[in-house]
């Protein structure tokens, strides 16, 4: 592995921390002080944001995910991953801002691989021009979802349509006005073997039956665009709303995890940097007991400990994202299992830290500390909770002999 970044990777690098610098983190400051008073509605997007993405798209930060140059950027995951990292600094932010926000990626991903071309035309490319946003519908609130044999959201042949019936929650972005499509996973047919019980399918969210139920707040923090509960209720959709074929929804969901958490785990160690830097700024700054706090020993060993923590699970992240590159998704399973438990993990470990050298205002919404420990805590179960890829990661190892 070459660990040197692309030249293309570096520009857009140094282009993405100006945008930054110049434009996001102003908008968060302003966003907070007007939060402060009263709190953002999470189904519209914030002037900032519409202003945000205006500036992006012009100048040329736009679908940086997407390895296709028909559609995005080209880059290659190992390229876009630095980028993710800068992304995640201010992540309730930058991504949609830049039309790299999920779970509107992994679904422009599946129709990028997996739509047909009248797929595309309704839904993919309103989604690269960001006119709409979309949701995912995959767990269920009334089974463990970890083990997608358990879902219970039916998709039933009925001439030329499908029906689909069941509850879903933590549809991420569901609650916005904007999010106008759902990627529903559901059982097609459950006599198959598990693996080809599965379906994906298209239900706009106008459809007469989908209902909105709630918006399920995170550790008490309600995210632009929400993480819904919805209830389809006999919802009626064309056949040809079908992704890929009957059966594919477990394939489907395989392609579009991998990629998917590579992202969630680069926000992640930028979430980790803005940790350390905000630790380090304010132990610097204080003083305690006759000296700065940064003085103190047991501050300079989290810092320390911060930076080798952060640095491994970087690498680690990177090197996965070079096996997807180079020898595809299969090849790197255990890998994605492996960072997708490291790389939250570390932020945790950083972001707690931080959060004990600011003391009562680490645990105030008077800095972003407490959301981003939010954010991360969350992650050791979106995307498959620690336990089940820590068990990929030990039967690989077991079955290597």
């Amino acid at each position: 592995m070459d660990f040197a970044h692309s030249r293309r990777s570096i520009a857009y690098q140094e282009q993405l921390d100006a945008f930054m610098v110049n434009h996001v983190e102003p908008a968060e400051a302003a966003i907070a002080a007007r939060n402060a008073i009263s709190h953002t509605d999470p189904t519209e997007a914030p002037p900032e944001l519409h202003e945000l993405k205006r500036i992006a798209k012009a100048e040329g930060l736009w679908n940086l995910f997407l390895p296709d140059e028909e559609y995005g950027a080209g880059l290659s995951n190992t390229e876009y991953a630095p980028l993710a990292e800068i992304m995640g600094r201010i992540i309730e932010l930058a991504p949609e801002a830049t039309n790299c926000s999920a779970p509107d990626t992994g679904n422009m991903e599946v129709l990028h691989m997996f739509g047909t071309p009248e797929q595309k035309e309704r839904w993919l490319i309103p989604l690269l021009d960001g006119e709409i946003r979309s949701n995912f519908g995959m767990t269920e609130p009334d089974v463990a979802s970890s083990d997608p044999r358990n879902l219970e959201c039916s998709i039933t042949r009925d001439g030329d349509d499908y029906i689909v019936s069941g509850t879903k929650w933590w549809s991420t972005g569901a609650v916005t006005k904007d999010s106008r499509v759902a990627i529903v996973m559901g059982v097609t047919n459950p006599d198959a073997p598990p693996k080809a019980r599965y379906s994906m399918i298209l239900v706009p969210m106008d459809a007469e039956g989908v209902n909105v139920v709630r918006d399920v707040p995170v550790f008490g923090y309600h995210h632009r665009g929400g993480h819904a509960e919805v209830r389809y209720d006999d919802v009626r959709v064309p056949a040809t709303n079908l992704i890929s074929g009957p059966g594919e929804g477990y394939m489907i969901a395989q392609a579009r995890l991998g990629p998917g958490r590579i992202h969630h785990c680069m926000r992640a160690i930028g979430q980790a940097e803005r940790a350390l830097a905000m630790m380090i700024q304010r132990a610097k700054s204080r003083e305690a007991f006759g000296k700065r706090v940064a003085d103190q020993g047991v501050v300079q060993d989290w810092i320390a400990q911060s930076r080798w923590k952060i640095d491994q699970a970087r690498l680690l992240v990177l090197h996965t994202a070079w096996l997807i590159d180079t020898k595809g998704n299969r090849s790197a399973t255990r890998d994605v299992s492996a960072i997708k438990v490291v790389a939250p993990q570390t932020a945790l470990w950083v972001i707690d830290k931080a959060i004990q050298v600011y003391g009562g205002m680490g645990v105030s919404n008077d800095t972003p500390l407490a959301a981003m420990w939010a954010n991360m805590r969350t992650l050791r179960i979106a995307d498959g909770p620690d336990e089940v890829h820590t068990m990929v990661v030990a039967r690989r190892e077991i079955g290597r002999d």
